[in-house]
């Protein structure tokens, strides 16, 4: 049978010309804490502890901690690659916070603290960006593509927007399932240019998944500012477009975050069905060790959302309530740069992985293709040992 709405037997008729321009449609933007870090007067408020404000505001200061550092150990030749993402804290950890740890995450790659919000380790991460024999990937991924099946967090790819189909199909199984969880999928603003977004999308709305599409809107696809990669109006008015219930959020404000993810949960759940998140943020650092934002962008722009960092609109939130210890916070950020340091350390200094786990794992036996490319880069590697220092005094000669 046809349905009616979609079939436009039930849609109101017009005699006249009628035009649907941009802006016709208000999205707003869901905030609570004005950049100061007071709250607005009428603004509806989380139910969210001391302990769990804590838990939040520590992971924030944590990552920052953790992405100073490692972009220093890009710089120093110790890693090869690095994403931080800083200026964007709010957005991936209050969200993170307001799942249930049953929930499947399906990340980009600048959500490193929401895996730390799972409990993911600093010598996890270590191990990972080290690609040492302690990475449970065994290496042959690049830095910050990290996956815990125990925590619930699906390895990254390197592909733009694969996660999103992925996510809709991984949230369709947990409803036939009979799970009571969801999926949530982030992405940037620049990944929702890509087709497998709209694909995503259009399957989960047509199938009733419960998935929550995260869009990190941070003004930027590497270079590329939102002005050049759309006109319509953000990402949250591609939600209305395709079915799907969608609120917008200030993706600096981590209270409002986490509401708008607690909320967009509830009816996830209750509904069958999948909910868009545009968090309106943006991205104070480079968008990767390989990228300079000063070809691109100027200082004053800078300067001017510092001025809205989520790291200290939370803080001084934390403050009017009396919830922070002074003492004891500048002891924690202390605590955390030395054991990342002292991480990072030990991670550096332990053996990588034999170069014939490159083929493994993947087929019961190795194919003879796989097989004939390993003999090649082997023979390679012999041709030129300095270039493989670590590499060439490992080779299995057989």
């Amino acid at each position: 049978m046809v349905n009616e709405r979609n079939h436009l037997s039930d849609v109101g008729i017009s005699h006249k010309v009628n035009i649907i321009g941009k802006g016709t449609v208000d999205l707003p933007m869901l905030q609570i804490l004005q950049p100061d870090g007071s709250v607005h007067d009428d603004a509806d408020m989380p139910d969210l502890s001391r302990d769990e404000a804590l838990k939040i505001f520590r992971t924030m200061h944590y990552i920052r901690v953790l992405d100073e550092r490692m972009v220093g150990a890009q710089r120093q030749g110790r890693i090869s690659f690095y994403l931080a993402c800083s200026g964007e804290e709010a957005s991936t950890i209050g969200s993170a916070a307001a799942l249930s740890e049953n929930d499947m995450i399906m990340s980009q790659y600048r959500e490193q603290g929401a895996l730390a919000y799972r409990g993911y380790r600093t010598e996890q991460f270590m191990n990972q960006m080290f690609s040492n024999k302690l990475d449970p990937n065994k290496g042959r991924q690049m830095p910050i593509h990290y996956g815990d099946k125990a925590l619930n967090f699906m390895t990254i790819s390197s592909p733009l927007g694969t996660q999103i189909p992925q996510a809709a199909g991984y949230a369709y199984g947990q409803k036939m399932a009979g799970n009571e969880a969801l999926t949530i999928c982030y992405f940037g603003e620049g990944a929702a240019s890509e087709g497998d977004f709209h694909a995503g999308l259009n399957m989960a709305s047509v199938l009733n998944c419960p998935v929550i599409f995260f869009c990190r809107n941070n003004g930027y696809a590497i270079s590329t500012p939102a002005s050049e990669q759309f006109s319509g109006d953000g990402i949250a008015s591609r939600g209305l477009g395709y079915g799907i219930k969608t609120i917008r959020v200030d993706g600096n404000d981590v209270l409002a975050v986490y509401l708008a993810t607690q909320k967009a949960r509830e009816i996830a759940l209750k509904e069958n069905c999948p909910v868009l998140i545009e968090a309106m943020t943006y991205r104070l650092a480079a968008h990767s060790t390989s990228d300079d934002p000063t070809g691109y962008r100027s200082k004053e722009e800078e300067q001017k959302w510092r001025e809205k960092d989520p790291v200290q609109r939370f803080e001084n939130w934390m403050k009017s309530k009396d919830w922070i210890d002074e003492a004891q916070h500048k002891q924690f950020v202390e605590q955390t740069r030395q054991d990342v340091l002292a991480a990072m350390k030990k991670a550096e200094q332990v053996d990588i992985c034999e170069i014939d786990d490159l083929i493994n794992d993947v087929y019961d036996t190795p194919p003879w293709h796989l097989r004939e490319q390993l003999s090649q880069l082997k023979q390679h590697i012999r041709l030129y040992p300095e270039a493989y220092p670590k590499t060439a005094g490992r080779i299995n000669h057989d």
